[in-house]
């Protein structure tokens, strides 16, 4: 073969690489605008109503359930918590707050549970992808089980977070927390779609918003798993490894930076979820990257306590400082002890055998856990003067 040829091929295989790369860079973003798609049509559809979940919260276990739906509708636990530290500023106890903050945890895996869809008639892949996206939800689940009795019987986070909101000095900074690159950049698409959704009266217009995000995220993550399948060999493999799948603490580290800087942990799971089902990563690299997501995320409700002013300024960095060391802990306890580590591995697996077999586990599970399970328990307790 002639050196001219060579070269021909060589091009024609970088040319196509590129292409390639540029495709999945495109359905990355793409695949967010779903994701804010959807969080626009539950605000739209619930006509602002969602927030006022908040004023129900009349006990711990109430106020942790408020926690999941609320961020389950909201699509960002990063915006509840910010609600939390406002309210907690004008005056929400603590104990109250706390157990609010945890939920919103939980309820921020639903994104990735709602991409991880996309694999859905891929069988294996869906089952990669189901069991990465359900390991983030059993993980929080795990550590609310686990951190919220002993709050409630002996106050650490409260006491800890009190200890050290002291050493701050809330007061009136430059709006830092108002920078989101990542929401600029989606917003154009997310406000295109919004103005076509506006054309229909009321609540469906919000419906039609969260159809097309999901129809969105079906095809994107479809897309995607076919591509990572020919582009994720040799050298690029290896770096993603490297950076993602080395170990536990780059894991927990790049699931921490990558949140941080798109402020939200609904958008960095979601991203790691095709990859998962595409076998780029296997669900034992995804679960140290969730984590970091968990981190991550707490940074924006930092911001927003520190640019609050007041006498119950501290209180509001008490409760961002709670979310923290909630997320802290339970790294620190769950996922250092070997049998508690690989509980949520264990229920990630199982669900997922599951919903390979029968896709209406799949329906019960996001309904059950997210929306109608908590929904009930509020009744419930309303019927019952709780």
């Amino acid at each position: 073969m002639s050196l001219a040829s060579r070269g021909s091929i060589t091009y024609s295989v970088t040319s196509s690489n590129w292409r390639s790369w540029f495709s999945v860079a495109f359905l990355v973003y793409m695949l967010l605008v779903a994701v804010g798609t959807i969080g626009d049509g539950f605000k739209l559809a619930t006509a602002g109503h969602a927030v006022m979940l908040f004023d129900f919260a009349s006990n711990p276990l109430i106020a942790l359930i408020i926690g999941i739906v609320a961020t389950a509708l909201i699509q960002s636990s990063s915006t509840v918590t910010s609600i939390i530290v406002g309210m907690v500023a004008g005056g929400m106890p603590l104990s109250i707050a706390i157990p609010m903050a945890m939920g919103a945890n939980v309820g921020t895996s639903l994104t990735s549970t709602i991409v991880s869809l996309g694999h859905m008639r891929e069988g294996e892949e869906f089952k990669r992808a189901f069991s990465a996206a359900t390991v983030h939800d059993s993980f929080n689940l795990l550590a609310v089980a686990i951190l919220l009795p002993l709050e409630l019987l002996f106050s650490p986070l409260e006491r800890i977070s009190g200890y050290f909101a002291t050493y701050f000095r809330p007061g009136a900074t430059a709006e830092v927390a108002s920078f989101n690159p990542i929401g600029a950049m989606l917003k154009p698409a997310t406000d295109t779609i919004a103005t076509f959704s506006s054309f229909i009266p009321g609540i469906w217009g919000g419906i039609i918003m969260i159809v097309l995000g999901v129809a969105l995220i079906l095809f994107v993550v479809k897309s995607i798993g076919k591509i990572l399948k020919k582009v994720m060999v040799g050298r690029a493999l290896e770096i993603m490894h490297r950076t993602i799948g080395r170990g536990p603490v780059s894991g927990i580290g790049a699931g921490g930076i990558i949140t941080v800087l798109v402020q939200s942990s609904s958008t960095t799971t979601a991203l790691i979820v095709p990859m998962a089902g595409s076998g780029v990563f296997t669900l034992k690299q995804v679960y140290p990257f969730t984590l970091g997501g968990n981190l991550g995320t707490t940074i924006t409700a930092l911001i927003a306590a520190i640019a609050i002013t007041g006498p119950l300024a501290v209180l509001a960095l008490q409760i961002a400082l709670v979310h923290l060391f909630f997320n802290l802990f339970a790294i620190i306890l769950i996922y250092s002890i070997p049998f508690l580590r690989n509980i949520p591995v264990f229920i990630a697996e199982g669900l997922a055998i599951l919903a390979q077999k029968n896709k209406i586990y799949v329906a019960a599970y996001i309904f059950g856990v997210f929306f109608v399970g908590p929904l009930s328990v509020i009744g419930f307790a309303r019927l019952l003067g709780f």
